[in-house]
């Protein structure tokens, strides 16, 4: 009897089912079945105002999750920075992908860069951490909040809505657009969101196409997306702190990079750490390294920067 289609449930945007379709086509060549997109509409495409007021990033994964759980597809793919840190009983990351580059990147209409922009400028970003950086780096210049897919965003500044916007360079990357760069942030300096770059594939814990995902997975970008993620658990960090966590390999090290903001940018906590690769790859060790930089954060006054609920542990 033939196999039918794995059903791979996605956001419907023109970045999710690009990417998606990476995992399917990598899927399909280990397993030899076809795969199908099942587009679905979560909360985050269809509401409007900003994220934190919504619920956060979560409110682009759980109408996924449900699907899933109610076996109306096999896996899902999520952005991993839209994946929520809390367990969800039933279901498990089953691969992350290969990493897409993690930096962020200025969108400029007159091709200025971050140093250069007029005085008062306008630049959007929806992100709390993003505002925090840009007002750290430019207090002079007017950060608004901002929706939409890429698309959407762009045209806002070629309209002259805004004279410039911070995105993932990710997202352009996957959808042919890194044109539209100016500049780009060095992550030492600017560190991102955790897991930015990086694809979560979920599935069942009891679905017998979970062994088969194994093979999807990159070490370099499981180990570094994985920790970054266990710092954000651990702190517990609300949807509208400004957070940035980035780790990055290095030889046989994983170096983490933490940095926690006040809201308007004028003061943070940093903390940079180096753990040996061996030490970070099973999720009791990345729970370890997590408490010492946490730790470390809330020694240096993170607490009284930011909404971390982890700090009261």
């Amino acid at each position: 009897m033939t196999e039918g289609p794995i059903r791979l449930g996605t956001r419907a945007s023109l970045l999710a089912t690009t990417q998606s379709q990476t995992v399917a086509d990598a899927l399909a060549r280990v397993t030899g079945r076809a795969v199908d997109l099942v587009p679905i509409t979560t909360d985050g495409d269809r509401l409007t105002g900003p994220l934190a007021q919504l619920g956060g990033t979560g409110v682009f994964v759980a109408a996924l999750r449900d699907a899933l759980l109610r076996s109306e597809c096999d896996l899902v793919v999520h952005s991993m920075k839209d994946l929520p840190t809390g367990d969800v009983p039933g279901l498990r990351i089953g691969a992350v992908p290969p990493r897409a580059p993690v930096r962020d990147v200025l969108c400029v209409r007159d091709g200025a860069t971050l140093a250069t922009l007029r005085e008062g400028a306008v630049v959007g970003s929806g992100s709390p951490r993003r505002v925090a950086q840009l007002r750290r780096r430019r207090p002079d210049l007017d950060v608004r909040g901002i929706r939409g897919n890429v698309d959407t965003r762009l045209r806002k500044v070629d309209d002259g809505e805004y004279d410039a916007i911070v995105l993932a360079e990710a997202g352009l990357t996957r959808i042919g657009r890194t044109d539209r760069i100016v500049e780009r942030f060095d992550e030492e300096s600017w560190p991102t969101s955790a897991g930015q770059g990086a694809l979560a594939v979920e599935v069942r814990t009891d679905d017998p196409l979970g062994a088969q995902l194994d093979t999807l997975t990159d070490a370099d970008a499981a180990v570094t997306a994985l920790l970054e993620r266990a710092v954000l658990r651990r702190l517990e960090a609300g949807c509208a702190a400004p957070v940035g966590i980035s780790a990055r390999v290095e030889a046989s090290d994983v170096i983490l990079l933490a940095e926690v903001y006040s809201l308007d940018g004028a003061r943070a906590v940093r903390v940079e750490r180096a753990f040996a690769r061996a030490a970070v790859t099973s999720d009791a060790a990345r729970a370890d390294a997590a408490e010492a930089v946490v730790a470390e954060l809330l020694d240096g006054g993170a607490a009284d920067l930011a909404d971390l609920a982890g700090s009261g542990r």
